[in-house]
């Protein structure tokens, strides 16, 4: 599916669970470590990083307001977009010629709480 026209994700805390499981609670099974590993992946690039900071702190942001901040092209901002909607990071919108970007906010609880230590009950 094209990131511009994904759905909205909707993640309970069992889907989180199932998706993230922590890194500190018991050894990953091979699916876990492989879908933990691509979100990672994808914020490790520092114009990456850069870019979910930028839509994290605006809420909703055009990709045209992404070029001047971040100091790169169009296809380079394009690019980075597409590797962080694939890791379901952050979805997007086209409206006219621009797509507007907003973060998931519960694949980064997920990704958060996959480095927590899981309390014993």
């Amino acid at each position: 599916m094209n990131p511009v026209e994904m759905a909205p994700v909707e993640m309970t805390p069992v889907d989180m669970a199932r998706c993230c499981p922590s890194l500190l609670a018991a050894p990953l099974d091979e699916g876990d470590a492989e879908e933990l590993a691509a979100m990672f992946a994808a914020m490790a690039d520092p114009v990456r990083l850069r870019l979910l900071s930028l839509v994290a702190d605006a809420g909703e942001v055009c990709s045209c307001n992404l070029l001047e901040p971040l100091g790169k092209s169009q296809p380079t901002i394009s690019h980075h977009t597409k590797v962080l909607a694939d890791a379901g990071l952050i979805r997007g919108e086209k409206r006219g010629r621009w797509v507007w970007w907003q973060i998931v906010p519960e694949r980064l609880d997920a990704v958060r709480s996959s480095l927590v230590a899981k309390v014993p009950s």
